[in-house]
């Protein structure tokens, strides 16, 4: 199983900056991509960022050029730094990460998830 712990979120200005991190852990053999969703009221959870093991990235269109998604191997964490934040930027961020471990029979792939971080850009 792979544990995720979200920090970073909270209350910031129209303008401002942010930056979330989430840690990998628990009992698996690797962590292979990486990444960060977003949900806000009343809409579907959409992809932020997301860095592969090698370090390649994906962004979704609303965030490029104001996001950036990085990833410390050695430490199974990932971060996204978010600049120039705006009121549309409000959702609850999730943390996903694909592990592979043992599920108790066989050697599995599977997706993980954060319990979300609440990110509030208000002035």
């Amino acid at each position: 199983q792979v544990q995720l712990v979200e920090s970073g979120g909270g209350l910031v200005q129209p303008g401002g900056s942010l930056r979330l991190s989430c840690a990998a852990s628990g009992s698996f053999f690797q962590i292979n991509a990486m990444g960060w969703y977003r949900q806000a009221p009343g809409k579907q959870r959409e992809l932020v960022a997301g860095i592969r093991s090698g370090g390649s990235t994906d962004y979704g269109d609303s965030v490029k050029g104001r996001f950036t998604i990085s990833r410390d191997n050695a430490k199974n964490t990932v971060y996204l730094q978010m600049n120039s934040l705006k009121p549309e930027d409000t959702a609850v961020y999730y943390c996903n990460a694909e592990g592979i471990h043992y599920n108790g029979r066989r050697i599995s792939t599977d997706d993980f998830w954060g319990q979300g971080t609440q990110v509030t850009v208000s002035s």
